[in-house]
């Protein structure tokens, strides 16, 4: 078999964005990948398309295999525009029989591309349609991370074609999970998990239990972003299951923003408070450390204890950005607090107070403000703080 080849028969024909450096907010400093499927049977079926500036090397890769023209289906899993950007231009190339969606799927092909006109064939959880020797059913997953998005599993192979679920943004000449570093993988898929599926966690547990019904043979996944699970499927269906839990480490973040540095030496002075009671710390200076690899973090962490001066009655930008950010993810089973310099008001502790209450993170502290410059008695408040934040991150895990 070629190294595309996920089967005999079944390819992947997709493509390898090594430039992209931000997806929607999300940094992508190792690339990703837009992965396709082809499947050649009586019926030859294309599951997935590419973003639209990578449809050069999508019809490059299924010439190399069969002339598009003779593609009968088109399967939609999932209609964003990474993944459905060249749709048009494919349907009007090939001509398909069949073009494959859920019922949301197609209201989202018609919102998107206006074509009413396009062989849609409407599928529900449960259904299949046999393409020869082959039969696929399809898996609908709502919210997961779209209205639209559904699975397609190839029944006879074990092939699973999971969508946005389980991939990474990850580009490689490679496309198999056993021909990388499996810890460079796991790390990308965690945040993966952390940036785009954190907000659906119940839907997750859901899917999984009903697939654990469904006792469908799983002999590989694969996403439409980064490597194909061939090897260490178990690996990844127990990440997703533990994240989806909310289940966390005896480990605590202390993100923070500063303007003149005191927030900065208090930010140290909590650190080394956990530290002392023995929780696992990470500094986390949002001048340096991009949201996206922040919330990867907060993903594994008990306790997220949040630092900023105060400016204009308000936040520093980078923590009220933040903030939005991290409310728009929900993350549940958290303990939180917050500090912070100022030099007027002092606002920003009761803001970052109110932005964590509102997220349902259970906040300990009142919070800890210095006004202007932290003395050694003040430091030694923070350290106290921290070691108190400490006691009741060991405290959850003991029950």
């Amino acid at each position: 078999m070629s190294k595309n080849e996920l089967a005999k028969g079944i390819h992947w024909v997709g493509a390898v964005d090594w430039d992209i450096r931000d997806f929607h907010g999300y940094s992508t400093y190792k690339g990703t990948t837009y992965n396709a499927f082809l499947v050649i049977d009586e019926k030859v079926t294309l599951f997935d398309t590419v973003k639209h500036s990578h449809k050069g090397e999508l019809l490059r890769n299924i010439r190399a295999i069969i002339d598009p023209e003779k593609i009968d289906y088109i399967v939609v899993n999932h209609v964003e525009m990474d993944h459905s950007g060249s749709l048009p231009e494919l349907v009007e190339l090939i001509k398909p029989e069949k073009v494959f969606c859920s019922p949301m799927g197609q209201k989202a092909i018609l919102d998107h591309f206006h074509r009413p006109d396009w062989p849609f064939e409407v599928v529900k959880s449960g259904d299949e349609v046999s393409l020869g020797k082959r039969t696929v059913q399809f898996i609908e997953t709502r919210m997961l991370h779209w209205p639209d998005s559904m699975f397609s599993f190839l029944k006879e192979d074990g092939i699973l074609f999971s969508s946005d679920a389980f991939g990474q943004h990850l580009a490689s000449s490679e496309r198999f999970d056993d021909e990388v570093d499996l810890s460079e993988v796991m790390k990308e898929s965690a945040k993966y998990y952390a940036n785009i599926l954190y907000l659906f966690a119940p839907l997750i547990q859901k899917l999984l239990a009903s697939v654990a019904e469904m006792n469908l043979n799983i002999k590989m996944i694969a996403p439409d972003h980064g490597v194909i699970w061939r090897t260490h499927q178990s690996e990844i269906l127990a990440a997703y299951d533990k994240w989806s839990r909310a289940e966390s480490d005896k480990k605590a973040l202390v993100i923070y923003d500063s303007m003149w540095h005191s927030t900065e030496e208090m930010a140290h002075a909590v650190s080394d408070g956990l530290l002392d009671a023995g929780v696992s710390t990470n500094l986390v200076n949002l001048q340096v450390h991009h949201r996206s690899d922040v919330m990867t973090q907060v993903l594994g962490a008990k306790a997220v204890v949040l630092g900023s001066s105060t400016l204009n009655n308000g936040l520093l930008p980078r923590m009220a950005g933040f903030l939005m950010y991290m409310r728009g993810l929900k993350p549940t089973n958290k303990i939180g607090a917050t500090f912070g310099s100022f030099g007027w008001s002092g606002e920003a502790v009761s803001l970052m107070n109110k932005a964590l209450e509102e997220m349902k993170i259970n906040v300990i502290e009142d919070g800890m403000k210095v006004k202007y410059v932290p003395d050694e008695e003040k430091l030694e408040e923070c350290r106290e703080m921290g070691r108190r934040i400490g006691k009741a991150v060991c405290d959850s895990f003991d029950k």
